[in-house]
């Protein structure tokens, strides 16, 4: 089913601006420089952000955020590190088969910059444990590039305002924000991270409706419905 329609683009904007309006710039994702940033992406599979904030910071204490140090390490030592992160085996093999990806560009960020993204998400793709979302995040907040990031808070909040299925599939929500707003990272970057905010805050299993700045507004109310619920 399309998710098209003719007040779309406005609708999208509608919503970021009501967002932006009541949280402000978020400054998302917190990491300093890409290796981190892509760390930070696999660990937080399944968990908060805190839980993964605090296996990033272990990994910092011993000197161990480098590729070539999470190749060398122990898998099990690995695990033990990032605990906190929850599914930690799981985690660490995924880091390990991530840092091998890495391998083969020489570790150079600049080199992979250069590549052409949907060559890239589909490479990422074929990394044991990276799925769509994972990948999204390390292309858009990691390498700055234009790919709309799609997780359970966005399908959650455009569901509860009748503008998508609960059940639409990834590819075609990522469809609907990225034909619909302008081709920019920073406002894909800060698009996706309002909405995590609005999630975390608001939109949760047991909502806060009446306390949420997208009270009211809903595909209904502004003259369309981009899909049934």
């Amino acid at each position: 089913m399309s998710l098209q329609h003719s007040s779309t683009p406005e609708l999208l904007m509608d919503i970021f601006s009501i967002l932006f309006g009541h949280f402000g710039h978020q400054g998302w994702w917190p990491g300093q420089g890409e290796t981190e940033i892509s760390v930070g992406a696999i660990l937080t599979q399944n968990t908060n952000w805190n839980n993964a904030s605090r296996a990033i910071q272990e990994l910092k204490n011993y000197c161990l955020l480098t590729p070539q140090k999470i190749r060398e390490l122990d898998e099990e030592k690995l695990a033990s590190l990032i605990q906190s992160a929850g599914y930690y085996n799981q985690k660490a093999r995924k880091l390990k088969y991530f840092m091998q990806w890495l391998k083969e560009y020489h570790d150079d960020w600049r080199l992979i910059r250069k590549e052409n993204t949907i060559g890239l998400r589909r490479e990422l793709l074929s990394v044991w444990g990276i799925g769509k979302e994972t990948a999204d995040s390390i292309l858009l907040y990691a390498l700055e590039k234009p790919v709309f990031v799609i997780d359970t808070y966005t399908r959650r909040i455009l569901s509860r305002h009748y503008l998508c299925s609960p059940k639409e599939k990834y590819d075609n929500l990522q469809t609907l924000f990225m034909e619909n707003l302008p081709q920019e990272t920073s406002l894909y970057n800060e698009y996706h991270a309002l909405l995590v905010q609005a999630g975390k805050h608001y939109c949760r299993k047991k909502p806060a409706c009446e306390k949420c700045p997208l009270w009211g507004f809903n595909g209904k109310n502004q003259g369309s419905q981009l899909s049934p619920p």
